[in-house]
């Protein structure tokens, strides 16, 4: 009798214990994204911002991750994976209690900047152990489809557990929820967690270090302003800055015999194929998100909160696709699963386009719930794809270089679609607002639906009632354009998912 010494070692008990602990932190990071949207109001009342410094209280946060993501993930191949991801945790933790306790805005900034850096310790190091302890290919399926699920689960929970804290304490308790996960993180982690030694094969290279800084900070901040109120020229110039620091960089890690991120990666087809799917998917939800969250609030009236509450089901579509795809893609090949999703997601984008105030929410919710459940595989498959693509020993680097295009694609969907939702709410507005509104009303009702209902408190109610009509109607065609826009693309990628990677089959 002859043993099969090739085949892959199975996961057991600890392995799937050590997925829990990575799983929580996971879930905490994506809450994190989204909880503070809630506590804005209580914080700027109590700390009294400049609206600069509540700029940067917002996106500190988000822009550190993006630009340290590359750095952290070299790094962890480099000292160890479970090593850095507990020293991210530590700081993580520590960083919380000094954000919630705040005591001006400088420090709250502060707070949020080592947040970031530490959350970028977390998020390549994981998906990295991931593909260490689950080396066979339906398992390893299975348990990123578990990890991305968390972080979708934290963002349908990051409003209701900040609306719920908020009713309740203080908005640096929002914070402070991050504290205790860690703390689990560091006793638990030595003790299911692998203990990857990194390869030890030199320090970083600083000047990779800052050109990765160089290339994702600017891109994302230039793609964040596009969708912003800002001068396009400025925009622009930050996207052309960082593509062109992005070309030097691609140029030195070719010359380094131990590049940060190794540029040989791209040379495999089904990396760069799933890492392009997987970027373009997160256009869509990041774009959508961004539109129907204003949609809720701006033309239905409802509070955060309740915004929140009614974007559970399509947030619970999208964990319930990412753990089902690696199952189904035991049975079917993967880009078949994923142009299913594809194929799903562009029929539930054009249900969306028919919402409207007199469909009701019913209509909208279900839309989303098809274009989310549709979007999942992406998700989950084209990670897997990602990450098993690379070597074991680039895992990390290839973890980041996953999380890096899931932050570029969100920025990217928020500049691309809500630029065509504003082009179709302004090119609707300009015509058709009364005759006699005040030049400073005119103009704020013009340039965004947020400013309309502002400029409206300040204006006769039958007056006030006939711009809101015509704001309301004017963003909900600028739905309807993004969600069409979300179909085509949709589509695109189910065709571009089944051309392309056909030859893939679950190992």
């Amino acid at each position: 009798m002859t043993t099969d010494t090739t085949a892959p070692r199975r996961a057991g008990r600890r392995e799937w214990l050590g997925l829990a602990v990575l799983g929580l932190p996971t879930l905490l990071l994506s809450i994190d994204n989204t909880v503070l949207f809630l506590a804005l109001p209580q914080l700027s009342a109590d700390l009294a911002p400049s609206p600069t410094q509540e700029l940067w209280i917002m996106d500190s946060y988000g822009f550190l991750i993006a630009g340290f993501l590359v750095t952290m993930g070299g790094l962890g191949d480099r000292i160890g994976r479970r090593r850095l991801l507990l020293i991210g945790a530590a700081a993580f933790g520590a960083a919380s209690v000094l954000a919630a306790y705040s005591v001006s805005p400088e420090m709250l900034i502060a707070g949020r900047v080592l947040l970031g850096i530490a959350a970028a310790t977390l998020m390549p190091t994981s998906l990295g152990l991931i593909t260490e302890m689950f080396p066979e290919g339906g398992q390893r399926g299975l348990a990123i489809g578990v990890f991305i699920s968390c972080f979708m689960g934290g963002a349908a929970l990051g409003p209701v557990v900040g609306g719920v804290l908020l009713e309740t304490f203080w908005w640096g308790s929002v914070f402070l929820i991050g504290v205790p996960v860690m703390l689990l993180l560091l006793v638990a982690g030595p003790l299911v967690l692998p203990a990857h030694r990194g390869s030890g094969s030199g320090r970083l290279d600083l000047p990779s270090v800052a050109l990765s800084l160089a290339t994702v900070l600017p891109a994302v901040y230039g793609l964040k302003e596009l969708a912003g109120d800002g001068p396009w020229w400025r925009a622009l110039l930050a996207v052309a800055v960082g593509a062109l620091a992005g070309a030097v960089f691609v140029r030195r890690q070719r010359r380094l015999t131990d590049p940060l991120l190794d540029p040989r990666l791209f040379g495999n087809r089904a990396f760069s194929i799933a890492l392009g799917i997987l970027l373009c998917g997160m256009i869509m939800q990041g774009g959508v998100y961004l539109v129907v969250g204003q949609y809720l609030q701006f033309v239905e009236g409802l509070s955060p909160l309740e915004a929140g509450l009614w974007l559970v089901a399509p947030a619970l579509a999208l964990i319930a696709g990412s753990l089902l795809a690696p199952v189904l893609a035991r049975r079917f090949r993967p880009s078949t699963v994923i142009g299913a999703g594809m194929a799903l997601s562009a029929a539930g984008w054009l249900m969306l386009a028919q919402a409207g105030s007199a469909t009701g929410l019913s209509l909208l919710v279900v839309g989303l719930v098809l274009g989310f459940l549709g979007c999942s595989p992406i998700g989950a498959l084209g990670t897997e794809l990602v990450v098993s693509s690379a070597p074991p020993e680039r895992a990390g680097s290839a973890s980041s270089v996953s999380e890096t295009s899931g932050e570029l694609g969100i920025a990217l969907g928020v500049a691309t679609l809500g630029s065509l939702l504003g082009i179709v709410y302004r090119g609707q507005v300009a015509g058709a607002l009364p005759d006699g509104l005040p030049a400073g009303t005119a103009e704020a009702a013009r340039g965004t639906l947020a400013g309309a209902v502002t400029s409206a408190r300040e204006l006769p109610p039958g007056l006030a009632a006939d711009v809101l009509d015509v704001a309301r109607a004017a963003f909900t065609s600028g739905l309807g354009a993004v969600a069409v826009a979300a179909a085509v693309l949709s589509a695109g990628l189910a065709v571009l998912a089944v051309t392309m990677l056909r030859d893939l089959r679950r190992v």
